[in-house]
C-alpha cells in the first residue's frame, strides 16, 4: 500500500468517524452521564464492533449480506430495536444529580455492560457494513498482499474512530458541571434518549445497495 493511498484512507476515515451517528450519540451520552474516564469504556466497546464489521466488510461476507434480504433485514432490525431499547432506558433512567456527579458510582453501568452496548451499537449497524463495502475496494491494491493492507487499515481506523469517540465524551464531559440539578439531568437523559431513538428508528429506512 502506498502512502498516498494511506493518506487518502485516513482523510476518508476521518470524515467517516466524525459524522453524526450511533456511536457519536452513544459516546456523547456516556461521556456526559459518566464522565470521560468511564465513557472509555463505551469507546473500547464501538472499536470492538467496527473491528467486527470491517472483518466482515474485508472478507467479502459484507457482500453477501447486501445479497441476502433475509440476512440484511434481520441484521437492520436487530441494530434498530436495539438502539430503540438503549434510548428508551436512557429517556426513563431517573433524573438523579449523582448520575453525573462523581458521587453514587454504583449507580453507573458496569464497565462490561458499558462495553457490550459500545459493540452491539457498532456490531448491529448495517450502515457500517454497508459504508465498509462500498468504501474500502477503493483503498485495496490489487498488487499487495491484502490481509496486510486490511490489518493496517483496519488499525488507522480503529485509532482514528478511538480518538473522535473520546473527543466527542470529552465534549460531553466538560457540560457536566451544567447537569447538577435533577431537571437538566432529566432533560438530557430524554434529549440523548430521544436521539438515539430516532437514529434507531432511522436504520429500518436503509436500503440495500446504499450507504444512508
Amino acid at each position: 500500500m502506498s502512502f498516498t493511498t494511506w493518506i487518502a484512507f485516513v482523510i476518508a476515515g476521518t470524515l467517516i468517524a466524525i459524522s453524526p451517528g450511533s456511536g457519536a450519540v452513544l459516546s456523547m451520552s456516556h461521556g456526559l452521564a459518566y464522565g470521560v474516564k468511564k465513557a472509555s469504556g463505551t469507546v473500547l466497546g464501538l472499536q470492538l464492533g467496527l473491528l467486527l464489521v470491517f472483518a466482515i466488510a474485508g472478507a467479502g461476507v459484507g457482500s453477501l449480506l447486501l445479497a441476502s434480504s433475509l440476512a440484511f433485514a434481520v441484521v437492520k432490525t436487530v441494530g434498530a430495536l436495539y438502539l430503540i431499547y438503549l434510548g428508551l432506558s436512557q429517556w426513563r433512567s431517573k433524573a438523579e444529580a449523582s448520575a453525573v456527579s462523581t458521587e453514587g458510582l454504583s449507580a453507573h453501568p458496569s464497565f462490561g455492560k458499558r462495553v457490550l452496548a459500545g459493540f452491539l451499537t457498532n456490531a448491529t449497524n448495517p450502515k457500517g457494513i454497508i459504508f465498509m463495502v462500498a468504501v474500502l475496494p477503493g483503498f485495496i491494491e490489487k498488487d499487495a498482499p491484502l490481509l496486510l493492507q486490511l490489518v493496517i487499515l483496519g488499525l488507522t481506523m480503529v485509532t482514528i474512530d478511538t480518538i473522535v469517540m473520546h473527543g466527542y465524551a470529552f465534549l460531553a464531559s466538560s457540560m457536566q458541571r451544567y447537569f447538577r440539578d435533577p431537571r437538566m439531568v432529566k432533560m438530557q437523559n430524554r434529549f440523548f434518549g430521544g436521539v438515539l431513538m430516532v437514529v434507531g428508528a432511522l436504520l429500518f429506512f436503509v436500503k440495500r445497495g446504499h450507504a444512508a
